[in-house]
Formats: structure tokens, sequence, C-alpha cells
């Protein structure tokens, strides 16, 4: 509670939302769920949202930085951390060089982290050196909303609750799967303009998860 309340008032947050058609993820966590290659293991919108912020992280690497007082350090690896509620309280764990798992690794990687979580298991060493997080408050029903920076950290992404809306497709208003990806930034490291590309990279993946083949 301490090293949060200390983010919130060192690090100035600047936050940014969009509304994304992931009707095209939806499809892809179901293909997921279907193939052998994925079988016994646990395939959800996460997933999909944890490869859309390593893609992004590749093409706006300043969002992978830390603040300190002489400089700003960007790291070239991803320690992907996982803002999980438990009976204790949050906690982040995170799987660390994410960037450099396949699909099937990265999901195994998930499912073993917030096990690990839930049950109280998770090592001091999963709690160290993460990069960058994500929130996924969609799991407690809620839309969006404005995360605080992790200690150390320079973005955290929110994930938002999935769910059919009405959405214009091709002229035409249509039942869509929609979500709000938003999430929280240190403006001491990005400006708006490199917020707004990273947040619009990530949609993009969420929209079109094919761009992942790049």
């Amino acid at each position: 509670a301490a090293a949060m309340s200390q983010s919130a008032f060192t690090a100035p947050h600047v936050s940014v939302f969009v509304d994304v058609d992931a009707t095209r993820t939806m499809e892809f966590v179901k293909r997921l769920k279907n193939s052998p290659d994925f079988a016994g293991t646990k395939v959800s919108p996460l997933l999909i949202m944890a490869k859309a912020i390593i893609w992004a992280v590749r093409r706006n690497p300043t969002v992978n930085s830390a603040w300190t007082d002489s400089e700003i350090i960007v790291r070239h690896y991803v320690n992907l951390g996982i803002a999980a509620a438990t009976p204790r309280g949050l906690i982040v764990p995170n799987v660390k060089d994410a960037q450099s798992m396949s699909l099937l690794e990265l999901a195994q990687a998930l499912e073993k982290l917030t096990l690990d979580a839930r049950d109280g298991k998770t090592a001091p060493a999963d709690m160290q050196n993460g990069t960058i997080t994500i929130t996924n408050i969609g799991v407690f029903g809620m839309d969006t909303g404005t995360p605080i920076l992790n200690p150390g950290e320079v973005a955290i992404i929110a994930l938002g609750t999935i769910k059919q809306k009405p959405w214009v497709v091709d002229g035409e208003v249509r039942p869509r799967y929609v979500t709000t990806v938003g999430g929280s930034f240190d403006h001491r490291v990005v400006d708006g303009d490199v917020v707004s590309r990273f947040v619009a990279d990530v949609a993009s993946v969420l929209e079109e998860p094919a761009l992942l083949l790049d």
C-alpha cells in the first residue's frame, strides 16, 4: 500500500482509453480452446491481451522503461506483470522474458502465475523486476478504470469486460464483442503521442489477432 501511494503521488499519471471491437479476439480464443496444442491449458482473452502488449512494446519501447533520478532506462526484455487479487490482497507477479515466449508458452506461464497467486505460492522472485503490467478489471465486471502504476514501471494497461454491444460494421449496426482498453502512464517518460500510439497498437491486435504473425 505504501509503495502504491508513493507511485500515485510521485509519478504524474496520464490515462487514455479506447473502445475496441474484440470479436476476432473472441473467435481466436475459441479456436485456441479447440486446438489439440492447447488441450489442458487455460485460454482467455487475457492471453491475447498479453501478446498484444508485447507486440506493441516492440513498436513503442519507451513504455517499457524505468525512471530513475538520473536517467530513463529502456528495458529490452518484457517482464509482464499481472495484477492479481488474492485473499491476502493485491499482488503483481510477473512473467519473466515474456517477449521470447510462444503463444502456448505464454498461456502456460500465465496460468501458473495466476494459480500460484491464488494459492499463496508466489515466489518472491516472481514479484521483482517487472517492466509493464496488465490489470484485468473485466473479470470484476468493470468496463474501464485508471489504475495506479506499479512502482518502478512506466505503464499499466487495463482490460475491461468484453460483452456484446451494437457496433457499426460496413455501414450497418451489428452485435459485436466490444471492450475498452485503457491505461495509465508516467508522463515524465512518455508523452501523449507515444501513449496514444501504444494503446492504438494494443487495440489493433485485439481487433485483428493476425497482426501477431508480423
